[in-house]
């Protein structure tokens, strides 16, 4: 996933959004249609290398289509909408996954996935292709850019590196949430925990993306990281079935908000004839957070203990509202281009 996205972050910005899209989309299908091939552990690894690459295109495609179309004064409000429609699908992928298994088989499983590319694909021909903004002279040298300036947004990077240290805290959820509700007895109201989480985000995301736009991120940052610590804090010290469904409303609002509250502002910190590559650089340092933290935890839960673990994570977004002061909540207003 990562190359994709470094490649796609480096000729999105030059090429045309609406074909780039349906490469990504050709790629995708291509990617899941040789799950059927694999007869061996370095066939599966090969093929999860070309799926993930295949995907990073397409997210970081649709992504900057997004961004683009979306006005500067609502790019809050909208970037909002495209972001809660990845936690919907996050909702219902893995619920249809788990019920295709038990009920047909796992290889319907790709069949069913085949069959939403190509819905992804039809649809895609009836957006509206867009005009990627022109490089000015002025800004020429952006293009020339050398080494990792190839990749990366440099005015992008500072609020993707708060991003980082979200997605650690975050990923301690994910990844480890099953075994400690199993650990303290609560397994079957944990089976809810993420059906919460996606309805309490899709709730509030429409009203802070609004906030944003008229208020600015910071009335939006401040109080949605704050609920975050208490959603980590109530899933360390819960034990009734209550307070875990309670911390992930709480979670729901912290990460779900942002999310698309951060990639706005690295959007708007940049260019507008680099928002593709800043949409890059905004999910490779969010994939980097998500990938990192559970091999990072891992290392770090024998010693500490589940309970430990989650107030440390809520202790490290502590530390995260300090870095996102530094790193932008100083600067009182958006960078406007």
């Amino acid at each position: 996933m990562l190359f994709g996205r470094l490649f796609t972050g480096k000729y999105i910005d030059q090429l045309n959004l609406k074909k780039t899209l349906l490469a990504s989309l050709v790629f995708s299908f291509v990617a899941i249609a040789l799950y059927f091939l694999i007869h061996s552990l370095f066939i599966l690894i090969i093929v999860r290398l070309i799926h993930g690459i295949a995907f990073g295109m397409a997210s970081t495609t649709t992504g900057t289509y997004s961004s683009t179309i979306v006005p500067e004064d609502r790019k809050g409000e909208g970037i909002g909408y495209y972001a809660l429609s990845t936690t919907v699908a996050s909702a219902i992928g893995p619920f249809l996954g788990i019920l295709i298994n038990q009920r047909f088989s796992f290889e319907s499983n790709f069949i069913v996935c085949l069959i939403c590319i190509l819905l992804a694909g039809v649809l895609s021909l009836f957006i509206s292709n867009i005009r990627q903004p022109m490089v000015d002279a002025e800004n020429k040298e952006v293009n020339s850019a050398k080494g990792i300036g190839q990749f990366l947004q440099k005015q992008a990077i500072p609020i993707s590196i708060v991003i980082v240290f979200v997605g650690i805290a975050y990923s301690s959820v994910l990844a480890f949430l099953d075994s400690y509700a199993s650990n303290i007895g609560l397994a079957a109201a944990a089976s809810f925990f993420f059906v919460v989480y996606a309805f309490s985000t899709f709730v509030v995301r429409p009203i802070t993306g609004k906030v944003f736009d008229n208020y600015g991120a910071n009335k939006v940052v401040y109080p949605v990281l704050v609920l975050f610590v208490i959603g980590l804090v109530l899933l360390s010290v819960t034990h009734s079935s209550w307070m875990l469904l309670f911390s992930a409303i709480f979670i729901g609002i912290g990460y779900g908000t942002l999310i698309p509250s951060f990639q706005t502002i690295a959007i708007q910190a940049s260019p507008p004839e680099k928002i593709g590559l800043a949409t890059s650089t905004f999910y490779i340092f969010a994939d980097l957070g998500a990938g990192a933290g559970p091999t990072l935890l891992g290392i770090l839960i024998g010693s500490v203990g589940y309970r430990n673990l989650y107030m440390l994570m809520a202790l490290l977004l502590v530390g995260v509202i300090a870095l996102y002061y530094f790193m932008h909540g100083r600067k009182h207003k958006t960078i406007e281009y």
